[in-house]
This record gives structure tokens, sequence and C-alpha cells, in this order.
């Protein structure tokens, strides 16, 4: 695997350097513009001043594994964590159209969960937040306690698509069969709908993914990769903008195949190791020192430009680093 490095634009590292310099990543706001399938770094936000998309773009914002529910010394107040970004969220320059969830709303699946999560999401100034589940939401019942709280369509089903100022977005589940350690999968019933769901769609539209793992394998001995992301993949192939959206891994990685643009972002509960850290035989929660963790969560906000086949990026930590 090839990471771009995302502060010196066109120089790329191995994945062995990439996660030297991972941790200096995830706390940078930077733009960035995806210009046929190639992301170019635009430059930084200044301290604390979020850039204003341009008047004609579509602007949302992603947010992924809030995990409500989970209260161990990692962060004790993962509320307190959503609430922070749900203020960056609405001090926006420009009002997003709508706020992305890639995953793990819950922490343990529970229905109090689901519903303390739903209930501060309402307090984003927004018109709809768009979720997908992550395992963590589909523990107790599968998907079926996840639904009750965030059925996209009302048809019982985790995965949708919809159309918003000329963008494809698609929604996918790729937890269901998910087992620690091993990669899960999309499942043929849902590659099946989202051939379906493409062919309507014209090649030129350009689409935008939500899937709570990467949809491609960033550390198989952890899971960190969906088995049959290869098939999914040459769906989106023929068109001519992909933007793929995940979370999970709880850091700020990026894979380029073509013009199919992959990210993952930032936890807004804790961070996880790095993708193959010595030592470690499972990921889980990271502790560190007081005063750095909100300089490992945060948020995304994604501009799209009718007409033009970018994307623009800004990473943007709850603490911005001096």
């Amino acid at each position: 695997m090839t990471t771009h490095n995302r502060a010196t634009p066109g120089r790329i590292f191995t994945r062995r350097q990439a996660l030297s310099c991972l941790a200096s990543w995830t706390g940078a706001a930077v733009v960035w513009t995806i210009a046929g399938g190639v992301p170019r770094a635009l430059g930084a936000t200044s301290e604390g001043t979020p850039i204003a998309a341009a008047k004609n773009a579509l602007t949302f914002v992603q947010i992924s594994d809030t995990h409500i529910g989970f209260r161990k010394e990692a962060n004790p107040d993962v509320v307190g964590s959503l609430r922070r970004a749900i203020a960056d969220i609405n001090a926006l320059p420009q009002t997003p159209a709508f706020v992305v969830h890639t995953g793990d709303v819950s922490h343990l699946s529970k229905p109090e969960e689901f519903g303390k999560a739903r209930e501060v999401l309402q307090e984003i100034r927004v018109d709809r937040v768009h979720t997908v589940p992550g395992e963590h939401d589909t523990i107790d019942e599968g998907v079926i306690g996840y639904l009750k709280f965030f059925d996209h369509d009302g048809n019982g089903k985790s995965w949708y698509s919809f159309d918003q100022a000329g963008v494809h977005f698609i929604g996918l589940n790729n937890v269901l069969s998910f087992k620690t350690g091993m990669l899960a999968a999309l499942g043929d019933e849902q590659i099946a709908w989202l051939k379906n769901d493409l062919a309507r769609v014209s090649h030129s539209t350009p689409i935008v993914v939500l899937a709570h793992i990467p949809l491609w394998t960033v550390w198989e001995p952890w899971g960190w990769g969906t088995a049959d992301s290869a098939q999914a993949i040459a769906l989106l192939r023929p068109f001519g903008s992909v933007t793929v959206l995940n979370g999970h891994i709880h850091q700020v990685l990026q894979k380029v195949e073509g013009n199919i643009a992959l990210h993952t972002a930032m936890s807004l509960a804790y961070p996880l190791p790095t993708p193959g850290q010595e030592g470690i035989g499972e990921p889980g929660p990271v502790t560190v020192p007081a005063g750095e963790l909100g300089k490992l969560l945060g948020i995304r906000q994604l501009s799209v430009v009718r007409g033009q086949h970018e994307l623009a990026l800004i990473d943007t930590p709850l603490d911005r680093r001096a």
C-alpha cells in the first residue's frame, strides 16, 4: 500500500514511513482537492479559523466513531466530545447541507445508547444526519436495534442511496459479518443492490460512498478491510469521480486507485493504534496524556463544486495544534 503524504503534495511514502508520520497528520486541518482521483493539498486552515467553501459548492461534514456509551479511561465523556464537534459544525462559515456519520454511533448497541446519540445529533443545525452502521452498532441484535433509531429510508435496510446537488451518495453496511481479526464483507445481496443502483447513474456523476470499515485492506490481521471490496470498487471504477469515506480505524489514512479516492476519518471517541503497530495483537482504545485527546479527535468538512470533478476536504481536530 502507498499512502499520500498530507503535508507535501506529490511525495509518496511506504507504509512504514507513513506510520511513523501518522500522528502529525491526524492533527492537521488541511484543505484537499481531488481532481481526476488524485488528491492535491491546497493549504492549511488559519489557526482556529474554518475555511469557507465556494458559494456554489455542496458542503457537508463527516463525523465518525462517536461510541456513545463508552466510559473508560481513554475518554470518559464521549458525549462531551460529540458536543464539542457539534459546536464546531454549527460555527462553520457556511452551513453544511447535511452531516454523514460513518459508523459506530454507539459502543455496545444498547437502545439507550442509540437514543442518546439520536438526541445529541439533533443538536446539529442541519436538515439531516445520514448514518451507516459500525460493528459496535450490531452487537446485540445485528442491525435490528440500529434500524429502530437510524432507518434511513424506513424500508428496514441498512444500505441506501440518495442524490443531492448533482452528486450521488451511497451508504453501505460492511459490518454484519464482522468477526475480530477477520475481514468483514458487504455480501452478495448488497453487491447486487449496488450494481442495480449504479446502473441508473451517469458515469459523469460524482459518487460519494459511505461505509464504516475501509474499502481497502489497511491491515488484514486486525480485520481492517473489507473482503469483497474489490467487487464494489469494480462497480465504481467506470465513474469519473468517486470518493469513499470510511471510519473504524480512528485515524486519517488515504489511498488512491485511479479515479477512486478512499479516506478514513478521525474518531470522536478515542484513538486506536497505528496499523501493524508492534506488540499489539488486537487494537483497542489508546489512552493519551491529558490535553492530547482533542488533537486526535476531529471532524471533516467536504465540498463538491458542481460541474467539476474535485472535492475539497478539511480535517479539523477538536483541539487545534499549536
